[in-house]
Formats: structure tokens, sequence, C-alpha cells
């Protein structure tokens, strides 16, 4: 999982410097689509696997909100510091989490979770706050919108996830929608202008944003969501670190706050949510038990009958 985050920072990091060498988002985007197309296209051909789906609808939301979301970020990046767009990016899962505690309020009030929510909101408004020049108003637009689109394509992957659809097909159909939209909106002639160090760093792009994927959608399947939240949310501070190494933008006291905030904040709603799974687990064996051990007396069973 702490794979994940250092690729996905690095990636930020890549998207970043791409732009600093006059790149246009759409050639971006067509080399962080393309590398995961391709791999797992070959690597589909050599297993004999099937690239056919039941869910197509399923995938076309996910996509057609993801993809949305990747441009956004993406421009984001391009006009934030790393941190800071970063930081945007990730408050997908309190936005996520906002929506899932409203829906289901008449049903459960969660207290809890909506406290920590609004812990990390204010973690936003703290990054957001006027330190963010006039010009960056854009950028920051981007960056939460790109965070709440990525909040309902997760809510797809999440149903894509419970009808037992294979983790690489989901990324497969996402990386020819992405890798489409770069192809369509590209000026060819742009390719012509790669040098070999921009070909480098655009096929970092792509590796790192593959790596990460693989690697994130493996520490959810396989390890506690607790930890992989945590380890998740080391991608800001791991931004933060480049930020200041390649760009030396050193965020101000408020900024690394607001940034804390959104890291606890996203940690303790999946804290709460494994609590509470875990009560609920802890009743069912209870209940299980003593119904096993302590059969209903036969007197008892008599006297409920009257």
């Amino acid at each position: 999982m702490l794979l994940a985050s250092i690729m996905f920072a690095i990636m930020g990091a890549t998207i970043k410097i791409s732009y600093d060498f006059g790149m246009s988002t759409p050639m971006i985007v067509v080399f962080r689509g393309m590398p995961s197309f391709i791999i797992i296209f070959v690597w589909v051909i050599l297993t004999h696997k099937s690239l056919k789906t039941k869910y197509l609808g399923l995938h076309i939301k996910r996509n057609v909100l993801g993809t949305t979301s990747m441009w956004l970020n993406f421009n984001a990046l391009n006009l934030l510091p790393l941190a800071t767009s970063t930081s945007l990016n990730y408050s997908s899962s309190l936005f996520l989490g906002l929506y899932l505690v409203l829906i289901t309020w008449h049903k459960h009030a969660n207290w809890g979770k909506l406290g920590s929510l609004v812990v990390g909101f204010f973690g936003i408004l703290l990054i957001l706050r006027p330190s963010i020049g006039h010009d960056q108003y854009l950028g920051a637009a981007f960056g939460l919108g790109s965070g709440i689109l990525a909040a309902f394509a997760m809510l797809q992957v999440r149903s894509l996830g419970a009808t037992g659809e294979p983790v690489w097909r989901t990324v497969f159909y996402f990386s020819i929608m992405m890798s489409l939209t770069g192809l369509i909106a590209v000026d060819y002639n742009e390719f012509a202008t790669l040098d070999i160090r921009s070909w480098m760093i655009l096929l970092l792009v792509g590796v790192s944003g593959l790596g990460g994927q693989l690697a994130l959608t493996q520490a959810f399947g396989a390890g506690s969501p607790i930890v992989s939240a945590v380890l998740q949310y080391s991608t800001i501070i791991f931004s933060a670190i480049l930020g200041i190494i390649i760009w030396n933008t050193i965020p101000d006291l408020l900024s690394w706050v607001g940034m804390l905030l959104v890291i606890v904040a996203g940690v303790l709603v999946v804290v709460i949510d494994q609590a509470r799974a875990l009560r609920v687990r802890w009743k069912y064996i209870v209940r299980h038990y003593h119904h096993h051990h302590h059969p209903p007396h036969p007197q008892r069973m008599h006297d409920r009958k009257h």
C-alpha cells in the first residue's frame, strides 16, 4: 500500500513536470492511459482471459465519472502546488462518506462519522483559505470537482467489485476510455516536438499510474482497510515532500494542519466503519454461541406458551 502511495505521488510530480516542460493535458492523459491499456491487453492475450463484460452500463458510468475526474485533476496539478492539488483530489473519500451518511441518515444517524467528515472539510478549507491566489481559484475548483466526481466513480467501482467483475477488467476499460479521450483531444503535431526527456517523463506518468492503481487495488483486496486508508493518505505527505524537493514550494503551517485534518478525517471514517462491522459480527457470534450452548429449557418453553 505504501508502494501505491509513493507511485501516486511520483505520478502527480511527473504530471506537474510534464506541464513545466510545456506538454498539453491531452498528451499527458494519453500517456496515463496507454501503458495500462497495452500491458493489460498483452497479458489478456497471453493468459487467454476474456474481455467480455456483462456490466457494460456500470463500466460506462464508472469511466465517464473517472475520466472526467482525471482530466480535472490533471488541470488542478498544473495550476496548484502539488500537495494542494493532491489533498483536494483525496477529498473524494470525504464526499463519498458524506453522501453515504446522508442517504442512510433516516435509518441510522451516524454522528461520529459526520463529525469526522466535518473535520476533513475543515481541513480542505484550511488548505484553500486565502493563501490560494486569485489566479488559483480555477485550479481549486478543478481539484474539488475532481474529488467529488472521483467519489461517485468509487461507488461504481464498489458496485463492479460486488458483481465479481475482476479488477484488471475495470482498470482495462478505464484505460481505454482515458486513452481515447486523450487521443481525440491531442494535437498530433505535438508528438514531433517530444524529445527523449519528454518521452521518459510521460512514460513515467503512465508506469507510476498503473503501478499505483494495481498496488492500490491489491492492497484494498488483501490488506486491512484501516491500514490501507492510512497509507493511502500518505500520498499527500509524499507529494508535499516532492513539492519541496522539486519546486521548493514549502506549504505554510495552516496548509500542513489542513492536510493533517484531511488525513485524520479520512482514516477516522474507515475506523468507524470497521468498528461497526466488528460490532455487528461480534453480536452475531455471541447470539450464535448462546443459541448452541444454551438450548431453551423445556419448562421455560412451556411457560412461554402460557
